[in-house]
């Protein structure tokens, strides 16, 4: 088995103070795997393609070198929490140490950085706010963790 995990979540926006970071902070803390958020923002007014182009700049400088790219998008992949624990595991056991989760804004993620990643993958057919999507994944990621540990936090 290869080593341990280092995640990055690379988010458009800055999340205030409030429920949606608080439950995205409870399940960090409680992964042994590294974690850090790397939220980033287009200011300027743009036109909704132009921004998406523009986030999707941002969201790829935030991304470690040579990461494994995964597009949390609502077209994507609706993965059970058994499976998502299996693909961290796959990609941790074959050598794939660093993976960076993207999380785009209130218009999604631009199409240019979607084609770039290994996988997509949707918490549904329903649309989540952006910021409750960070909560989402830490608590699939400390399920998931569970799930490849043995803990009883998930149970069948």
């Amino acid at each position: 088995m290869a080593g341990q995990l280092r995640i990055t979540i690379a988010a458009v926006g800055r999340a205030k103070a409030g429920p949606a970071r608080d439950l995205y902070e409870a399940y960090v803390a409680r992964l042994s795997w590294s974690v850090h958020l790397k939220e980033v923002e287009e200011r300027r007014p743009l036109a909704p393609a132009a921004k998406k182009a523009s986030e999707a700049a941002l969201l790829r400088k935030a991304a470690p070198q040579g990461a494994c790219r995964v597009a949390l998008d609502e077209h994507g992949k609706n993965l059970s929490s058994k499976a998502f624990a299996r693909q961290l595991a796959s990609w941790r056991d074959t050598g794939l140490s660093d993976i960076v989760f993207f999380i785009g804004g209130a218009d999604g993620l631009d199409d240019s950085l979607r084609q770039t990643c290994r996988l997509q993958i949707a918490f549904g057919a329903a649309t989540w706010p952006h910021m409750l999507v960070r909560g989402l994944l830490a608590e699939q990621l400390y399920r998931a963790q569970s799930i490849l540990s043995g803990h009883p936090y998930h149970r069948e």
